[in-house]
C-alpha cells in the first residue's frame, strides 16, 4: 500500500505540473502499463487487465487464467488445486485473476511505459496550447512576469498556467519589467502547431496598440470608431490613424478620453510612448498634412498618384520638427499615409526665394509613361523600316568616298577644333 500511495502521489504532482485532469492522465497511464505488461507476457497479451482508482489508492495488474484439471503449459492457465488456494469456489472450466508484480515487469518495460506517458503529455500539452491560444492570435493577453534573465534579457511570462517567452527585441526599448508586474502583451503568431507549438509574443508590435485602443475606448470595440492605420516605432512614438462613422461621435475625442484618461491608461501601459492621434480623412492631401503633427504643413501636392509620392511645404521654422530627430516624424507619416513624403522648407535657405509649389499657378510636371513592351517593339520596327529606306536613299547618292563611321554627337561648330575619333 506504501508503494501505492508513492504513486498516486507522483501521478497527482505530474497531473499539476502539466496541468493535466487526474482521470485523463490515469488512462494515458493505464495505456502505458498494458503496453509494458504486454512486451514482458507476450503471450497474454489480450489477457492483460490494469486496475487503478485514485479513491481506494489501488494500482494492480493481472493476467486472466483459465482453470484447468492439467498441467499448465503456460501463464494463461492454472491448475484447479492451485486455483482453489487463490479462491475456494474456483471452478474448472472458470477463469481467475493472477496478480501481476509490476516491480518483475522488466526494465526495458518500465522504460517503454516512461516513454509512452512522456508522449502522451506532450501530445495533451500540444492540443492544451493550441486549444488555449489559437483563439487568441493575434490579440492582446495579460501576463505576469516571473521571470527577468538578466544576461540574455529574456522574459518568462505566465498565463493561465502556460509559461511564455518574451525576447529582448520584442520588449519596449528602454522598458525594465519587474518580477510580480502584470503586463500586457500581443500574440503574434503560433509556430510548430503540429509538433511542438511555441507561442510568439511581442511589445513592439504596431498591432499590441491598436488592441490596447479597443481595450480602452468603448467605441472603437463596437466599432463606432474605426482604426484606418497605425505606424509605430516602439517605446518612442506611435501614429493611429482614427475616423468616426457616427458624424456625432468624435474619433480623437473618444479617444483622448475625458480628462485624457483613456490615453493615458495606454501611454502608461507602453511606459511612457509618445501617441499622436490622427483624424483619418478621405482626402489624401488632407491626411498627409495631419500625419506630419505636430508640424504645421502649408501645401500639400500629390506628384504620383501611381507611386504614391507627394511634396510638402511647411514653414521654414518647422522643417525639422516636420521631419522629427534622425527623420521619425516623417518616417511615422510615411509609413502611417502610405505615401512617399518630400518636405521642403517655404523658403529657399540661400536665396530666400519662395518654393515654386507655393505658386496658385503650380502645376505638377507630367512624367512620361514608359512605354509597354508592345509599343517598343512597335516603334523599333518603325524605326528599323525608316533606317533602312534611308540608308537605301543614301546609298543611290551617297559619293564613294562616304566615311565609314559615323559619329552619334551633335556637329561641332565651325570654329571648334576637330575632335578626335577612336573606331
Amino acid at each position: 500500500m506504501n508503494k501505492n500511495n508513492a504513486f498516486f502521489k507522483a501521478l497527482e504532482s505530474l497531473g499539476e505540473e502539466n496541468s493535466v485532469e487526474t482521470d485523463l492522465l490515469i488512462e494515458k497511464v493505464k495505456s502505458a502499463m498494458l503496453k509494458a505488461a504486454k512486451r514482458a507476457y507476450p503471450h497474454s497479451e489480450d489477457r492483460i487487465r490494469v486496475e487503478i482508482d485514485p479513491r481506494t489508492k489501488k494500482f494492480e495488474m493481472y493476467i486472466v487464467q483459465d482453470i484447468i484439471d492439467d498441467y499448465p503449459i503456460d501463464e494463461n492457465e492454472v491448475n484447479i488445486a492451485e486455483a482453489k488456494v487463490r479462491d475456494p469456489h474456483a471452478v474448472v472450466g472458470g477463469t481467475i485473476l493472477k496478480e501481476i508484480d509490476i516491480s518483475k515487469l522488466g526494465r526495458m518495460a518500465a522504460l517503454s511505459a516512461k516513454q509512452s506517458i512522456k508522449g502522451d503529455l506532450r501530445e495533451i500539452n500540444r492540443e492544451q496550447m493550441l486549444e488555449k491560444f489559437e483563439q487568441k492570435e493575434h490579440e492582446c493577453i495579460t501576463a505576469k512576469v516571473s521571470q527577468v534573465e538578466p544576461g540574455r534579457g529574456t522574459v518568462t511570462v505566465v498565463y493561465e498556467g502556460t509559461e511564455l517567452y518574451l525576447f529582448r527585441n520584442e520588449q519596449i526599448p528602454g522598458e525594465t519589467l519587474e518580477e510580480g508586474q502584470s503586463v500586457k502583451v500581443y500574440i503574434t503568431g503560433i509556430i510548430g502547431k503540429n509538433k511542438k507549438p511555441v507561442v510568439k509574443i511581442s511589445r513592439t508590435h504596431k498591432d499590441l496598440v491598436k488592441r490596447l485602443f479597443e481595450l480602452e475606448v468603448p467605441e472603437i470595440y463596437d466599432g463606432t470608431v474605426e482604426v484606418k492605420s497605425i505606424s509605430r516605432e516602439a517605446g518612442s512614438r506611435t501614429k493611429i490613424a482614427v475616423w468616426s462613422k457616427d458624424p456625432n461621435v468624435d474619433a480623437v475625442g473618444a479617444c483622448i478620453g475625458a480628462k485624457r484618461s483613456r490615453i493615458t491608461a495606454i501611454v502608461n501601459e507602453l511606459s511612457g510612448e509618445k501617441i499622436d492621434i490622427i483624424p483619418w480623412s478621405e482626402v489624401p492631401e488632407e491626411f498627409i498634412a495631419r500625419a506630419l503633427a505636430p508640424a504645421e504643413v502649408l501645401k500639400t501636392i500629390i506628384t504620383s498618384e501611381e507611386e504614391k509620392t507627394c511634396t510638402v511645404i511647411v514653414p521654414n521654422n518647422q522643417l525639422s520638427l516636420a521631419i522629427g530627430n534622425k527623420g521619425q516624424n516623417a518616417k511615422l507619416a510615411a509609413k502611417l499615409t502610405g505615401f512617399k513624403i518630400d518636405i521642403k522648407p517655404r523658403f529657399d535657405s540661400l536665396t530666400n526665394e519662395e518654393a515654386p509649389e507655393m505658386s496658385p499657378d503650380f502645376v505638377v510636371p507630367v512624367k512620361e509613361k514608359p512605354e509597354t513592351e508592345e509599343e517598343a517593339e512597335e516603334t523599333e520596327a518603325a524605326a528599323e523600316t525608316v533606317v533602312s529606306e534611308n540608308t537605301a536613299e543614301n546609298a543611290e547618292t551617297a559619293p564613294e568616298t562616304a566615311p565609314e563611321t559615323v559619329e552619334a554627337e551633335a556637329p561641332a561648330e565651325e570654329t571648334a577644333p576637330e575632335a578626335e575619333t577612336e573606331e
